[in-house]
């Protein structure tokens, strides 16, 4: 079995190490600088972690479609900062504001061609089930943006809708992952469909716990300022279930007007200054208990996850290496 400081090793050097061609420089230099402003690598170290539970060694074989993984997701997001009109992305310039729109759509979707070349390089045997599982996902994660920006234009949508959306645009890819490394690992389908499942409730509890920190983390360990969503009015977790949970107790009687369901609106649709906003709705979300649902349902999923790690019959230190990623996934929440 393959360590968890032989993964971070191998993923560091794998990402130090990608090349990209070289030219014309206008379309791949986008592509180099969005790699190198880095991220979590959630996705390729999943892959790698998955398919070190079943191998003694990294190869090719698993190393280029784990980059590829990466490469898909920045892809999304290089795409995504041209439709939020986002001006930053991780502390520096996004793609389309340091260049310009066209580059950015125009070096996303050789990026995205990149990805496909590199997870055609799989192994023969398993090749025709992996390029399955990543066109399928590759697909829903752009069925779940467009779910994102329809959600936009509506006052509320049912939290039934909600997490159908973060399911496709955030944690099937994640639930991807997890199964390409068991898959190119050679497991047989009900472990990979274990790993599936583990990968896609993880999924949703790391989206959730993004909103929740988005309101209530803190700055320095999330790594970013607090209030985006509220201020551009993003349906969160927090917020639909806010509105679902305040209408209910203000009808029951159990709060008034002050932070009921009308009061909630209200201050989603104030324009004034963007703390004030901030300030009004967090209270809100305190005053009825948001906080503290968002972390219930974040354990809840956090622990479904688990339960379906235990479903592989891995033993005790192979359950840990994935209870350790899991923890490592959602843990500035607990």
């Amino acid at each position: 079995m393959i360590n968890e400081t032989q993964i971070e090793e191998t993923l560091d050097k794998m990402f130090r190490e990608l090349e990209f061609t070289q030219e014309p420089a206008g379309l791949y230099d986008p592509l180099r600088y969005m790699i190198s402003i880095g991220g979590k690598r959630i996705r390729p170290r999943l892959c790698l972690t998955s398919y070190a539970l079943f191998k003694d060694a990294f190869s090719e074989e698993i190393l280029e479609p784990a980059a590829a993984l990466e490469i898909f997701h920045s892809f999304t997001l290089l795409h995504d900062d041209i439709m939020d009109n986002a001006d930053l992305r991780r502390g520096v310039p996004t793609v389309w504001k340091k260049w310009d729109a066209n580059t950015a759509i125009l070096s996303g979707d050789v990026m995205s061609i990149d990805s496909w070349r590199r997870m055609a390089m799989v192994p023969k045997e398993v090749l025709p089930q992996v390029l399955e599982l990543f066109t399928t996902t590759a697909a829903q994660v752009c069925e779940g943006q467009q779910y994102d920006m329809d959600f936009e234009t509506l006052k509320e949508i049912p939290m039934e809708e909600y997490m159908k959306m973060i399911g496709l645009k955030t944690a099937v890819l994640i639930a991807c992952s997890a199964k390409m490394g068991a898959l190119i690992a050679g497991q047989n389908p009900l472990i990979c469909d274990y790993m599936y499942k583990f990968g896609y409730s993880l999924g949703l509890a790391f989206q959730i716990a993004d909103d929740y920190l988005d309101t209530f983390g803190d700055p320095k360990i999330f790594g970013k300022n607090l209030g985006g969503d509220i201020a551009n009015n993003k349906k969160t977790w927090l917020l639909v279930r806010a509105l679902e949970k305040s209408g209910e107790m203000e009808k029951s009687g159990v709060i008034d007007a002050t932070h009921g369901k009308s009061a909630l609106l209200r201050a989603m649709e104030f324009s004034g200054n963007p703390q004030e906003k901030f300030a009004k709705v967090k209270e809100i979300y305190e005053a009825i208990g948001v906080d503290e649902d968002a972390k219930y349902e974040i354990i809840k999923l956090h622990a479904q996850a688990m339960d379906y790690a235990g479903m592989l019959g891995l033993g005790k230190v192979r359950y840990e290496i994935l209870h350790r990623y899991a923890d490592r996934l959602i843990g500035r929440t607990k």
